[in-house]
């Protein structure tokens, strides 16, 4: 089956959903609808599924030489595992593979309409009278249909966070969202401005493609190795669950044992405790810099032509600065009111539910250290059971909607995380999943 013969046909809109986007967490809440017997339609503005993991979507973020950072066995669904022979960190050509494998076995192709834009959804009133839904086709033909409720799975890493520089930068610059192959270093002093996971990555291709690669750091990371006593390193944990003072300590050991001290290959200390923010699971980066491949250096203060000027007073000539400074989130067809924004991000009840309205959700605005694929489709059924409920009148779906309207915060745990916009959505895993599953259970006819 090819998505593009299998567009779905756009009957009556009674009682159904508009359901955008067909990456992971679409696909995600498109299985649990169908499951749940709740109708919907898909949109979907590339011409396959999978989302930024589909290196050829118009709006993919990924490059060549791009893996996933967790291991497959705790990044997958658990009723869809990853084949034996994919391998323990997959690339990104296996998981658009496992994308599309999952669309088909669950029979998804047909609920989605394909090369598809959403321009715009404006309710058409109070919630439950209805979404005004248009979009764009692949002829370039606008539509407009009435829709029950609008659920948003368009993904959060679309939206580069472009930095700005006191100066002028005579070389090229570009965001890690326009990096795709390691041959766009060929000849080229490289500057990499950001050292998260995407930047450290991207800086070891600069290091062997490159004449030379520097990494501007605003501030310290924890570096994670992927793999400890030969595991992968978040297959090591879980068994016990530690109070976080004391998993600290433990794992702080670990990354001592396994990684060393990073400072002194010039890397600034963190100035925040371990998992308050991302760590960055990567070794490669430290092994480089260890061995005089990569030269760490402060914050750019200015820049003037090919040079780059530091805070510290230092200054070097690059002919390419590659800024990967992250993602901002983005719903540019739905009014920024409607989604409860406060700060970076929506202020949504477990990350989805939005305080009032039961037809408007936000799926996969939600980040944890391990989370997986798994924790993002149990968002999804908690969303799904939540709206049989209020159709069915159940008392746990209503305990549900008093509860988020009667004000909440973000699962984080006690976790006092930065404050950064890609912090803004993200929960201590094991608090998060604990109240998600317990829902479901409750709306399933259990006990929360």
């Amino acid at each position: 089956m090819t998505a593009q013969a299998s567009a779905a046909p756009m009957g009556a809109a009674t009682g159904r959903f508009a359901l955008i986007g067909a990456g992971p967490m679409g696909l995600a809440m498109a299985k649990v609808m169908k499951e749940q017997g709740i109708p919907f339609q898909g949109f979907e503005l590339h011409s396959d599924v999978g989302g930024l993991w589909d290196i050829d979507a118009p709006q993919s973020t990924m490059y060549e030489t791009a893996h996933l950072i967790s291991s497959k066995n705790m990044t997958q669904f658990d009723d869809f595992p990853m084949d034996e022979e994919v391998a323990e960190y997959p690339s990104h050509h296996e998981m658009r593979r496992y994308f599309r494998d999952f669309a088909r076995h669950f029979d998804l192709y047909k609920d989605y309409a394909f090369n598809c834009e959403v321009l715009s959804c404006v309710p058409l009133g109070a919630a439950g009278e209805g979404w005004q839904v248009t979009w764009r086709d692949g002829d370039g033909v606008e539509q407009s249909e009435t829709f029950a409720g609008v659920m948003i799975a368009n993904g959060t890493l679309a939206e580069p966070n472009i930095p700005s520089f006191k100066g002028s930068y005579s070389g090229e610059q570009i965001h890690a969202a326009q990096y795709r192959d390691p041959r766009q270093f060929a000849d080229k002093r490289v500057l990499i401005v950001g050292a998260g996971n995407s930047g450290c990555d991207i800086a070891v291709d600069a290091i062997h493609h490159g004449v030379s690669c520097d990494i501007s750091m605003r501030r310290g990371y924890y570096f994670v190795p992927k793999y400890v006593f030969g595991k992968p390193a978040d297959t090591m944990g879980g068994a016990i669950r530690l109070p976080m003072w004391l998993k600290r300590r433990v794992d702080g050991m670990i990354l001592k044992w396994f990684v060393g001290d990073p400072q002194k290959y010039g890397f600034p200390k963190p100035d925040y405790a371990l998992y308050e923010s991302h760590p960055v699971v990567n070794s490669l980066i430290l092994f480089h810099a260890g061995h005089g491949d990569l030269k760490v250096r402060p914050d750019i203060d200015h820049v003037d032509g090919k040079t780059v000027f530091f805070t510290d007073g230092s200054q070097a000539d690059y002919d390419m600065i590659l800024t990967a400074t992250g993602y901002l989130l983005h719903y540019p067809f739905i009014d920024k009111e409607l989604l409860n924004w406060q700060g970076a991000a929506p202020h949504l009840y477990l990350n989805c539910m939005h305080p009032s309205r039961d037809d408007l959700f936000v799926l996969g605005m939600v980040e944890a250290s391990g989370l997986g694929w798994q924790g993002r489709h149990e968002q999804a059924e908690m969303v799904a059971r939540y709206i049989k409920g209020i159709q069915a009148g159940s008392a746990s779906a209503s305990r549900l909607q008093q509860e988020k309207a009667a004000g909440f915060q973000r699962a984080t745990g006690g976790m006092n995380y930065l404050k950064l916009a890609r912090m803004a959505y993200y929960v201590d895993k094991a608090t998060y999943r604990k109240a998600v599953t317990g829902w479901i259970k409750a709306l399933t006819g259990g006990t929360s």
